[in-house]
């Protein structure tokens, strides 16, 4: 059985206490948001499962977003359609309803990532697309040097793709996205160029895993970060980073036709 919190948030993070500004920090990287839409490419009605504010939902479909919790449904733009008000585990809606199906940084967060993958496969008549990480990748990120413990909660988050592309059934092909420089989605590999955006507390905030460290281990964390950008030891190590447009890490596309 999913469990809600009182924002109605069906999964491990509560946006109820860290989707403030969510919106700001997290918005859809166009570079992205067009391998995305190619996925999707042939379809008219499409369900966004997790739509959060609703980034990456292109107007080039008929997109129904769904999204459980009501502070991200509050963040969603005018333009946008308002949000369906279910989980991915038991979405409402009949079996092929949809020419496809998507999701964006969310299937890690479900309850039930098998049970809402094979929901999604069930409304879905053509592909199911997923914007996910690789768990065996995440730690490689140099913030693992100075988070460990948020980059291992990371890694027990997300689904294998193994397991993802076994619940989606038919045919999976699984694609690796570059993450540009200047990444205007604020999840954590988008800083691998900019490190001095992860002092900043609200960025922190937009990434759901810093939420399950506690206060004191993410003020070490941080406090590392900051000593060795003003001593220049994190640019002995990266600096090289700072020059390199794209960053191939853990970031992949997941699309399942039947």
């Amino acid at each position: 059985m999913t469990t809600r919190a009182v924002d109605g948030s069906a999964g491990d993070a509560d946006y109820n206490r860290i989707g403030a500004g969510y919106s700001v920090h997290r918005r859809p990287e166009p570079r992205i948001a067009a391998l995305i839409e190619r996925a999707l490419a042939g379809a008219r009605t499409v369900v966004n499962v997790g739509a959060g504010a609703g980034s990456y939902e292109s107007t080039a479909f008929d997109v129904t977003p769904v999204e459980p919790s009501a502070s991200m449904r509050a963040q969603r733009p005018a333009h946008l359609p308002p949000a369906v008000d279910a989980v991915a585990e038991r979405l409402p809606f009949p079996d092929a309803s949809f020419d496809a199906a998507m999701t964006t940084f969310s299937v890690h967060q479900w309850s039930g990532p098998t049970e809402g993958l094979r929901e999604m496969r069930r409304v879905a008549r053509g592909p199911v697309v997923v914007l996910t990480c690789d768990p065996a990748r995440v730690r490689d990120f140099w913030l693992y040097d100075y988070a460990p413990g948020v980059l291992d909660t990371e890694a027990r988050r997300y689904p294998a793709l193994d397991d993802i592309t076994a619940a989606l059934g038919g045919r999976a092909d699984i694609t690796p996205v570059p993450i540009p420089a200047d990444c205007v989605d604020g999840f954590n590999e988008a800083y691998y160029a900019r490190p001095e955006r992860l002092l900043d507390p609200a960025a922190r905030q937009s990434c759901s895993a810093w939420s399950f460290v506690d206060a004191e281990q993410a003020r070490r964390s941080t406090e590392r970060l900051r000593a060795d950008l003003d001593s220049g030891a994190w640019d002995e190590r990266y600096g090289r980073l700072r020059r390199q447009p794209f960053l191939e890490g853990s970031l992949v596309l997941v699309r399942a036709v039947p």
